[in-house]
């Protein structure tokens, strides 16, 4: 989390669903507000995980449509435009699971 902090994501989400996702443990979105600056937060997390874990990742969607999302196994990284997470209302979708932790 602290990588998208430094690339200063916005309205930073940790959400565990673990006990309502048979897929993952974890989701993580924020928001980026620019196609440019959603490709910096995703390729921040993938050389983060590289770095750290010595793992590759695939970085899925284009971030000109405004979502990108990076699939690290037990936690999703959702990468967002304020308009798209607007749309998509994940938060709500998957309401049952715990917020953990919430950065504006």
């Amino acid at each position: 989390m602290s990588v998208l902090e430094d690339k200063k994501a916005e309205k930073i989400l940790l959400l565990d669903i673990h006990e309502v996702s048979g897929f993952t443990d974890y989701f993580i979105l924020c928001n980026g507000t620019s196609d440019r600056m959603l490709y910096a937060l995703a390729m921040a997390v993938k050389d983060y995980v590289k770095q750290e874990f010595h793992h590759t990742v695939d970085i899925e969607g284009d971030a000109r449509d405004g979502w990108l999302v990076v699939d690290l196994g037990d936690t999703v990284v959702h990468l967002f435009s304020p308009e798209l997470r607007d749309y998509y209302k994940l938060e709500q979708l998957w309401d049952k699971g715990k917020k953990l932790l919430s950065l504006q």
